[in-house]
């Protein structure tokens, strides 16, 4: 099995965490991670925009001038989409961006990124993230000593102060374990992780 060195909030070694070959050293299926990615993002797109066709835009029944001996380009309407006013041409309308992945081709993308991350040595163990009220300025400095900048926070189970001292740092994110995403695992340089949020990704994906 794999084994990380686990770090305290002082950034010092503070001891070994083994972990899970089937999740943190599986092989990295692209095709799935670019598939999780753009789900995510898809399922995000509200699809409301909406523009009028010319059998929507209000006027024009009259045929604005006879067909023949005007000297003018035939017109049928003025609300046709060459008239200023007129609808558009194949105008977008509301639509659905979502579709869904299959549970095994979701847990492939998860173990995928990070297996990443493992290798690449952007996934870094802590052994607590405990903070007695929320401040920022202590979590800034706890990501300065594990040199994890941009960086993406998971912690588990009672861990409000921690997240709430992530939420105003620009470069970092606070998630839950229950609601990491492959998505945020990419855009984040860098993965800090607490151990019991390690033990519960194992305990959902082993």
């Amino acid at each position: 099995m794999a084994s990380v060195s686990v770090y305290n909030m002082e950034g010092k070694e503070v001891g070994k965490m083994e972990l899970n070959d089937s999740i943190f050293a599986a092989p990295v299926n692209e095709h799935l991670v670019h598939k999780a990615v753009v789900l995510q993002l898809a399922n995000k797109r509200q699809g409301t925009q909406k523009a009028k066709t010319r059998s929507e835009v209000r006027g024009g029944g009259r045929k604005p001038w006879r067909q023949k001996e005007t000297g003018h380009a035939r017109q049928g309407s003025i609300r046709a989409p060459q008239w200023t006013g007129g609808g558009m041409v194949f105008a977008p309308v509301p639509r659905d961006y979502s579709f869904k992945m299959n549970k095994k081709e979701k847990v492939a993308a998860m173990k995928s990124v990070l297996s990443a991350k493992v290798s690449e040595n952007k996934f870094i163990v802590v052994d607590s993230l405990d903070f007695e009220v929320p401040k920022t300025k202590k979590m800034r400095e706890v990501l300065g000593n594990l040199n994890a900048d941009k960086a993406l926070v998971v912690v588990d189970g009672d861990a409000s102060n921690t997240i709430l001292s992530v939420r105003n740092i620009p470069t970092a994110r606070g998630v839950y374990s229950n609601s990491v995403s492959v998505y945020d695992i990419l855009k984040y340089d860098t993965v800090v992780i607490t151990k019991s949020a390690v033990s519960a990704i194992e305990e959902v994906y082993a």
